[in-house]
Parts: structure tokens; C-alpha cells; sequence
């Protein structure tokens, strides 16, 4: 979605256009007339603060973009947006920090909106031994790290499962942000296809009993086998908290807890 040169009408129409409603179907949601809705993408009326705010919810338009078409509109931005090290967002990021360290001995990590890491305990770098420098170096990008064939993706033994879960999780959030930075990233990962020939990589896709998509990984002394979650912040008003979450890795079973628990324990006093 274009974000330059472009009225608050213009903006208004290209959410709506995304979430696929027309004018009337916005309108009747909005509790307006669909000659007001059309005024207002046309141009020949101006959207009130309260009108752009409005709009916005019923789109469910995330809260970067929100601020976009309020300062389109010649209204002041809404939402603060802070660095995680600002003191603004002290509390927060010592929540995130517990959360993490809390976790532990199993894998957790915070990441932005692009899947930059922001922050990880010292069970995430146990299993990154070996891994090639570069896709160290900050920004480091989390899906990209997992996916490419000089970062986990030897080591992913369901890597063909994995890599359709990460871009179906990426394609949803492509869909719900229309950001070309995610779009991008999406298109590249998608161009990093394992191999098909390599059967001993696919496991059977529904085995019996299964209720998540895992990640199977081979650890330093075995195979290692997750299940992961998300957090968000739910009533995050700040543009950047609003794009942190928390992804956490739990063991699926009693080897892989038994790993963990050893491999933390070697690894500690390293990387924070």
C-alpha cells in the first residue's frame, strides 16, 4: 500500500479496498451514509479527527498507519511512538524481559513488527552455535535466521512444514498490515525452497495425535521438538509496543525438556 503523497481520502479508500468492503458495506459498519464515506475518499470533504479514528477501528487499520491518515488529514498523530530503551517504555520492556527470563530453560524471544529481534534469553543463543556470522549482525530477522540455508534450516528437520506455517503466519500479517517491507520479506523467504527431494525432511504432515504445528530441530545432543506461542500486548497505545511480540518455544516432550534443561545450564553466564 502506498504511504507518500496521498490524501487522507486516498488512504481511507486503500483499507477500505483491502479489507475487501465497498463503500456501502463500510458505511452501514461505520453507522454513516455512504455519500458522506464517498465525500470523504473522494476529497471533497474533509475527515474530522473523530471521523479518521472512527474509520480507522472499523478497518481495523494498525496504529502506524492510523497516525498516517490522521496526519494526511492535517491532524496531529494519535498514538506515541517510543524506543524499547526510552523511559517511556521502561515497564514495558522489564515486563518483556521477565517474561523471557522466566521461560527459560526453553527458547523466548521478542521481535517487531518486521521480525527483528529485540531481545532473547540465553536458551535461544544456546542453539545458535555454528550459525554464520552475518545472519547475526543486527537487525537480526528471526524468520530469515530459521529459513536460510546458512542459518537453522540444516538443522530443521521438518523444514518443509516449517517454512509453510512461517509463510502462511507471514502472509496473514502481510494481509493485515499491507506493508511492502513485510511483503518483501515474505517473497524472499518464500524463494528459499528446501529440498523436495530430501524425504526423511517431511515427516508424515497429520500424525496421529498431533494438535500444533511443531518445530523439530536437531539440538547439540539430539532431536529437539517444540511447540511455540505468541504474546502481545493487548492494550498497547504506543505504536511500537504495539508491535512487539513474544514468541516462546515449549517442549513437546520429556526428552526435549531434558535437553533444554541441561543445555541451559551449560550455556549460562553467556549471551544475554
Amino acid at each position: 500500500m502506498k504511504r507518500t503523497n496521498e490524501t487522507a481520502g486516498d488512504l481511507l479508500r486503500q483499507w477500505r479496498q483491502h479489507r475487501r468492503l465497498s463503500q456501502l458495506a463500510l458505511a452501514s459498519e461505520a453507522d454513516i451514509s455512504q455519500r458522506h464515506l464517498s465525500f470523504l475518499e473522494s476529497g471533497r470533504s474533509r475527515p474530522s479527527r473523530d471521523m479518521v479514528m472512527h474509520l480507522a477501528e472499523q478497518l481495523d487499520v494498525p496504529l502506524r498507519e492510523r497516525n498516517a491518515i490522521l496526519v494526511a488529514a492535517g491532524h496531529a498523530p494519535q498514538y506515541p511512538q517510543h524506543d524499547l530503551d526510552e523511559p517511556e517504555l521502561a515497564a514495558a520492556t522489564a515486563v518483556v524481559r521477565r517474561i523471557l527470563d522466566g521461560h527459560m530453560p526453553h527458547p523466548a524471544l521478542a521481535v517487531n513488527r518486521y521480525w527483528e529481534l529485540q531481545a532473547a534469553n540465553q536458551a535461544v543463543f544456546a542453539l545458535l552455535d555454528g550459525i554464520t556470522p552475518h545472519l547475526l549482525e543486527a537487525p537480526v530477522n528471526v524468520l530469515r535466521l530459521s529459513l536460510h540455508p546458512d542459518g537453522l534450516a540444516p538443522r530443521i528437520l521438518n523444514l518443509g512444514e516449517w517454512q509453510t506455517h512461517v509463510l502462511a503466519r507471514l502472509a496473514h500479517e502481510v494481509d493485515q498490515s499491507a506493508d511492502p517491507k513485510l511483503a518483501a520479506l515474505r517473497d524472499e523467504l518464500a524463494a528459499m525452497v528446501p529440498d523436495e527431494a530430501d524425504e526423511s525432511r517431511k515427516p508424515n504432515p497429520f500424525p496421529e495425535g498431533r494438535i500444533a504445528v511443531p518445530l523439530y530441530l536437531q539440538g547439540p545432543n539430539g532431536p529437539l521438538s517444540f511447540l511455540s506461542t505468541t504474546t502481545v500486548f493487548g492494550t498497547a497505545v504506543d505504536v511500537t509496543l504495539s508491535e512487539i511480540a513474544i514468541e516462546a518455544f515449549f517442549p513437546a516432550d520429556e526428552e526435549t525438556a531434558r535437553q533444554m534443561n541441561a543445555l541451559s545450564a551449560g550455556s549460562a553466564g553467556g549471551r544475554s
